[in-house]
């Protein structure tokens, strides 16, 4: 049974994978968009309907879009926001543009693909809008704060979009995982090698320190799950009746949700820089 189409950014691996497989058995049409036009034909030798779209070049957002409205008779019943990456490095060893390439994926990208989406889904009168955001789009932890702005920022135009959309058949949900099985943190390795240079900053001992996480074999923290605790939550805001606004993943999500509205500011901040 077809149950709609859905359009996932970031399918390459990991969480992406995951829901894209997962949706597609479920009966959806999935189009599986990844950066890398090298990743296509790999995901088309697993079944999948693969096309590329790179977040930080809107022309490739147009394209995209494009074609899957040609592919789908110009209509399209989901978006699930995905493709994105994490920056590591001190809020003062981060350049301007280091930071302008995190919004550009991580921000700029989905809200850019969203507004391409919404004409479509106002003129079918339904539509779901899926984040894939983060425990970390409502807590800060050190040195991450390039990916801490970027999920803070998709929170707030999430909830604001969802109050306009209000009456108009179209529901806006976020995922809000924890820690989650995947290439994250090598992903992140390089981004930080590529943009950091620890010996010229006062935050060398802690970079020590950090790198042994980013480089730690199997899970890095307590609590990891694996992607499928995402494509969990993803089934139930594409196809509730009533989506929640807000899907928390993992333990630590739900921990952290609790602390940050009974603990006073000064004792979340000296519980979370032991983290």
């Amino acid at each position: 049974m077809h149950k709609g189409s859905i359009l996932i950014t970031g399918c390459s691996s990991g969480i992406g994978l995951c829901v894209a497989h997962g949706l597609r058995q479920r009966g959806y049409r999935v189009f599986a968009t990844v950066r890398n036009p090298a990743d296509v034909e790999a995901l088309a030798q697993q079944g999948l309907e693969s096309l590329p779209l790179d977040l930080a070049n809107p022309a490739s957002i147009t394209g995209a879009v494009n074609t899957v409205l040609s592919r789908s008779d110009g209509r399209l019943d989901a978006v699930f926001h995905n493709g994105a990456y994490g920056q590591s490095g001190a809020v003062e060893d981060l350049s301007r543009a280091t930071l302008r390439e995190q919004f550009e994926t991580n921000v700029f990208g989905w809200h850019e693909l969203t507004n391409c989406l919404l004409p479509v889904m106002r003129e079918q009168g339904h539509g779901r809008i899926i984040y894939n955001s983060s425990v970390l789009g409502f807590v800060a932890l050190r040195y991450r704060g390039a990916y801490n702005a970027s999920k803070y920022a998709i929170e707030g135009l999430a909830d604001t979009l969802r109050l306009e959309l209000r009456g108009t058949g179209i529901h806006v949900s976020l995922i809000e995982p924890g820690p989650i099985t995947s290439l994250f943190r090598v992903n992140a390795l390089a981004a930080y090698q590529r943009n950091i240079d620890p010996a010229q900053s006062v935050h060398r001992e802690a970079y020590e320190h950090m790198e042994q996480r980013l480089t730690k074999e199997g899970p890095a923290v307590p609590f990891t799950l694996p992607p499928e605790a995402v494509l969990k939550r993803v089934i139930h805001a594409l196809e509730s009746p009533r989506p929640k606004a807000r899907y928390p993943v993992t333990f630590p999500t739900y921990l952290f949700a609790t602390l940050k509205r009974i603990l006073p500011v000064r004792l979340l901040d000296r519980m979370l820089h032991g983290i």
